[in-house]
């Protein structure tokens, strides 16, 4: 764990993916620095198990279904009485070639990625307007900007969660709210999934020579989370070793 820069102590803070990886990393840092920290995931088993190691509490829900997101807004706001952060991070990989992709594959990846993070921002808008304020950090793609073979659908949906992070910060800013996100470039379960050739390739093309530790990525969101970050929203902050470059 890296040396705690920031405060969260009194703040509940709502992390979708949670379960794993950078979404884990996420949780376990804000609870470091004092949060209240939910973990969001569909996957029980693990989310319980993550919520157990790591001192937070695991909900168990599809971030694609309305109803469901309510109910897991309505459990934090009764154990709370408030939402601080909201780190949209859920994502799933359904990859292909264009022409062999399914409707399954497309609507599946644009409904978690894309749908999730709609309706997790929509539903926590009136408790941050309520409270004077809050923080949205949105977790996107290198790929979202660049594209990648077999992943026209995750590129879109990144994409997409790009153009809904910059409308959402001009739409929100007069209400204290900020919304920002990252690009990240850690060595995850979904990274691991990537061929080893190419794996190696994209690390040769990284000018610091490696994928991160999820860790690297939790402290840039507890960055855009944190007070000191009060007049950033609308960005894009690429924490990926300078691949983007």
């Amino acid at each position: 764990m890296a040396n705690l820069t920031f405060d969260f102590t009194g703040r509940t803070v709502l992390v979708t993916g949670g379960a794993r990886g950078v979404g884990r990393a996420i949780g376990e840092h804000f609870h470091a620095a004092g949060a209240a920290v939910y973990l969001v995931d569909n996957d029980a088993g693990a989310v319980r198990a993550a919520a157990a190691e790591t001192g937070t509490t695991g909900l168990v829900a599809d971030v694609s279904s309305t109803d469901q997101v309510a109910d897991v807004i309505a459990r934090v706001i009764a154990d709370t009485s408030r939402i601080d952060v909201l780190v949209n991070n859920a994502g799933i990989l359904r990859d292909g070639m264009v022409w062999k992709l399914t409707d399954e594959d497309y609507e599946e990846v644009m409904a978690v990625h894309a749908g999730g993070t709609f309706k997790f921002t929509r539903a926590v808008v009136p408790h941050f307007r309520g409270q004077g304020g809050g923080r949205i950090i949105n977790v996107t793609s290198y790929t979202g900007l660049r594209g990648n073979l077999g992943q026209s659908n995750y590129s879109m949906a990144k994409a997409g969660i790009i153009g809904f992070t910059k409308t959402t910060a001009k739409e929100l800013a007069r209400f204290g709210i900020t919304v920002n996100a990252i690009s990240p470039n850690a060595h995850t379960r979904m990274v691991s999934s990537i061929p080893e050739d190419k794996r190696a390739m994209l690390t040769a093309v990284t000018p610091m020579g490696r994928f991160a530790d999820a860790s690297e990525m939790a402290a840039a969101v507890a960055f855009l989370a944190s007070d000191e970050a009060s007049y950033i929203t609308g960005v894009v902050l690429p924490v990926d070793g300078g691949i983007s470059l």
